[in-house]
């Protein structure tokens, strides 16, 4: 926008702030007159040359303006109908209390939190036991927590799953013989012990009979069905620490296997 002086003609660039300050008064900065901006104030120049800006004249009556480019928004009217009408008995609110959350006592938001705290402890021991079941062979085999599962079972008169460990089982003794009564076949026994400290499974038993030179002529491997008849004891197991004998009865390869082995699977 712009402005001229009336008195040196000098055409001045104005604001908005500059007009609101003294209500368009305002004071030449050539010749010190003052004078009323907002009667020459114009939003363009005309085209040069030219020597005085038209002047406005008031009409009188303010203009309407219809450019809106903003209008906040409508505040509640129930602040101003209470404050407009006096407040009777039964419109009296002065005992209400309004807190925002962080100023709520800490006891509403621990009575919220207990069900989250208390499903992420189950989901926890759900897990625990997840692992412990995928890890179940190195727990009952570990002599520290297997004992501690084993009495744990004990007074709940739950069974612990059988771990296999061969490496604790030891070959007492062993005897080879021509089957009494099946002929063209022998009758092996051996006298097994578990020397760990948990009850397994009974082994898949290897024998291997061997010629003069050592060469392996024939070898079986035997289930635990196949040489034990017993279910019961099949799926108890084979107890810690005791000794069993086995017998086992094969085909007789021949003259030629004068030598044979044992081992477990």
């Amino acid at each position: 926008m712009y402005a001229q002086c009336p008195d040196c003609l000098t055409v001045f660039s104005m604001d908005a702030e500059t007009l609101a300050q003294a209500r368009g008064q305002v004071v030449c900065g050539h010749c010190q007159t003052e004078f009323d901006a907002l009667a020459s104030l114009s939003s363009q120049l005309p085209p040069e040359p030219f020597q005085q800006l038209p002047e406005r004249k008031s009409s009188g009556l303010p203009p309407q303006v219809e450019s809106a480019v903003y209008r906040p928004r409508q505040e509640s009217t129930f602040a101003a109908d209470t404050a407009a009408s006096p407040a009777t008995e039964s419109e009296d609110f002065s005992h209400l209390v309004f807190s925002p959350r962080f100023a709520r006592p800490a006891h509403q938001n621990r009575a919220r939190r207990w069900p989250w705290v208390l499903a992420c402890l189950i989901l926890l021991l759900l897990l625990c036991a997840q692992l412990a079941w995928a890890k179940r062979d190195a727990l009952v085999a570990d002599p520290t927590a297997g004992t501690l599962l084993r009495q744990a079972c004990n007074n709940l008169g739950c069974r612990l799953p059988l771990v296999q460990d061969t490496q604790h089982l030891r070959l007492l003794a062993r005897d080879v013989q021509a089957h009494p009564s099946v002929p063209g076949a022998l009758l092996i026994s051996a006298t097994v012990r578990n020397d760990a400290d948990f009850d397994q499974p009974w082994p898949v038993v290897v024998i291997t009979l061997s010629d003069v030179d050592g060469k392996h002529v024939a070898m079986r491997r035997l289930r635990p069905s196949e040489y034990l008849g017993d279910t019961t004891a099949l799926q108890r197991g084979l107890p810690a620490g005791v000794s069993t004998a086995v017998v086992l009865e094969v085909e007789d390869p021949g003259n030629k296997a004068v030598a044979f082995e044992f081992s477990f699977e």
